[in-house]
């Protein structure tokens, strides 16, 4: 009997169901701990998105409580996330009016987030989940180093106590170099701020199981408080406002709603991309599967939560998972308990965050931009394959330089761009037998490989279709032209997954060309799919049937059959 519908698209209910009492304390140990990366972080990427502080908590309550229930994995944390911060930042930025109206910017924020949910959940009940696989490694290592360098670069007037009033990567770059040479840095707040960046990176280097930001948080509040430090001028959060996030439908314009979506595709993509990624490699960990099409259910309905209770888009958090995971997770209660922990703060201890200072904030989003940074994936990709790094720089350059969203819309492209190139432009390769190994090799690899006279085995590794048919044409004229005793060209097909309609003309056209000249073109090892499409075009009226062969050994054996041909070396050729 197959198990109900609701355990496959519910979890969390199916969760309640098989919930061990055993996992409960362990549970709620890891929700603890987790409350203390979520509170400080929260405020800080609500910022970072152009938000509110509290925003960020609203969005982390619901957030959590949404993929309790609709999320498949036990580990994932979900959260506000310092990769989409830039990226919500520069969908609501330009539909903001002249007085830059906090409402307005909640009420932009809220929406992007359930067209997000929205999105996500739609693709997950319809299957998409391969749609993750858009964004190609090196691409992504690009994107979130040029992501990482926007965020830097984007803190620092905040880190050194200033504002910085610019858009653009070179612009800010140039607006904090002019304000600190101007004197508008806050000395104070410069000590406070680099301190605390200090602290946190020196703490996750040496000491990486204690929780770093929340220590960080802590002693820079309590050193504002006793020294006074904002009579210097040291920006603080303030008191949060009181009470749980008040469910509300997000007031927006018309004219609001395509770029607002346009803005939620790419975020989409992104927390798509990220979430895979995370929870494959936790999954790997602990031998489970990952359920692509649910993960993006449980993100879809993560951001529909958030998006009604004043939140922004979430995605999730390699960070906050692995800290939840050492503490001991076992389900995503921990979520549920992380996400009560956050409306006790906000019911009952409103002021608790008060003294935290602005420049600590930044600080805590610039160490999140640095773990994003993957300059060891950069150097590898340097010495592995320089096409591939050279993607990655052109994704780093898109981000840096045209901004966040259309960075990503590089990204995807030149993913998409790169495996087309690969079928465009793809490895091909004449075989001969090698003494010593079965099988027949690339002769550039083995010069000395035997050959048989008036035979030329040619293999092409890549689909026959519009983008490289020409090119597969001009090689086989050229063998054919290059081999005056040729007399056939056996094509190792393996490789070859298709076949179109152009590559069909062209096939028909080469092999007119080829019998003129008394040469046959013979296939091997054709996969049944491809060969009914070979009979659905008729190509057989001009191919003859008896020249598709199962495998490669028996078509050289057919063909030395008809011929008497005897292998021999290159040397031995005359």
């Amino acid at each position: 009997m197959s198990p109900p519908w609701w355990q496959e698209y519910v979890p969390g209910l199916a969760l309640a169901r098989s919930y061990q009492r055993a996992w409960l304390p362990k549970d709620v140990v890891a929700g603890l701990v987790l409350s203390a990366l979520l509170v400080p972080q929260g405020m800080a990427y609500a910022q970072l998105a152009g938000l509110p502080p509290v925003t960020g908590l609203y969005t982390s309550i619901l957030c959590l409580l949404g993929y309790a229930v609709f999320g498949p994995s036990r580990v994932l944390v979900l959260g506000p996330d310092s990769s989409l911060g830039p990226m919500i930042a520069a969908t609501i930025a330009p539909l903001m009016l002249a007085n830059g109206d906090p409402a307005r910017a909640v009420a932009l924020a809220s929406m992007l987030a359930i067209m997000v949910g929205v999105v996500m959940t739609v693709a997950g009940l319809a299957r998409f989940g391969f749609v993750a696989d858009l964004l190609s490694k090196p691409t992504q290592i690009g994107y979130m180093n040029g992501l990482a360098l926007t965020i830097v670069i984007g803190q620092l007037g905040k880190l050194f106590g200033f504002s910085i009033d610019a858009d653009g990567l070179v612009e800010e770059a140039g607006a904090f170099l002019s304000g600190l040479a101007d004197g508008e840095a806050n000395a104070t707040a410069a000590v406070l701020g680099v301190g605390s960046l200090a602290g946190i990176l020196l703490l996750n280097r040496l000491l990486p199981k204690l929780p770093s930001v929340l220590i960080v948080v802590v002693l820079a509040a309590l050193a504002v408080n006793a020294f006074d430090l904002e009579s210097d001028g040291v920006d603080t959060i303030g008191v949060l406002p009181q009470g749980f996030p008040p469910f509300e439908v997000p007031a927006i314009n018309w004219s609001d709603v395509a770029p607002l979506f346009l803005g939620a595709l790419a975020i989409a993509v992104v927390a798509l991309a990220d979430t895979m990624s995370t929870a494959s490699s936790f999954a790997a960990r602990k031998g489970e599967r990952v359920r692509g099409n649910q993960e993006m259910i449980g993100i879809g309905a993560a951001n529909v939560a958030a998006g009604f209770f004043q939140g922004f888009p979430v995605s999730t958090s390699g960070s906050r998972t692995a800290v939840a995971e050492q503490a001991g997770s076992r389900s995503q209660v921990t979520g549920v308990v992380g996400a009560a922990v956050i409306t006790v703060v906000l019911v009952f201890a409103t002021g608790l965050m008060q003294h935290v200072p602005q420049p600590t904030l930044g600080a805590i989003v610039i160490a999140a931009a640095l773990s994003l940074a993957d300059i060891p994936g950069t150097r590898r990709l340097w010495h592995q394959r320089r096409t591939e790094f050279l993607l990655s720089i052109i994704a780093l350059l898109g981000v840096a330089l045209l901004g966040v969203l259309p960075g990503i819309l590089i990204a995807v492209g030149l993913s998409i761009l790169n495996v087309f190139r690969r079928a465009w432009w793809p490895h091909r390769a004449e075989l001969g037998r090698v003494e010593g190994i079965a099988g027949l090799h690339d002769t550039e690899s083995y010069p000395d490989a035997e050959l048989l006279p008036g035979l030329v085995v040619y293999r092409f590794d890549a689909p026959l279709i519009f983008a490289n048919a020409r090119m597969f044409g001009d090689a086989v004229r050229e063998i054919a032209e290059d081999h005056p005793d040729l007399r056939w060209i056996i094509v190792a097909a393996e490789p070859i997954t298709d076949v179109d309609t152009t590559a069909s003309d062209m096939l028909q056209e080469l092999d007119s060309w080829l019998n003129a000249r008394g040469v046959s073109l013979v296939f091997a090892e054709m996969k049944d799919p491809v060969r009914q499409k070979i009979e659905r075009y008729e190509l057989t009226r001009t191919i003859d049937p008896a020249h598709f062969l199962p495998t490669l050994d028996e078509a050289v054996a057919e063909y030395r059959r008809q011929t008497g041909a005897n292998w021999h070396s290159p040397k031995e050729k005359t």
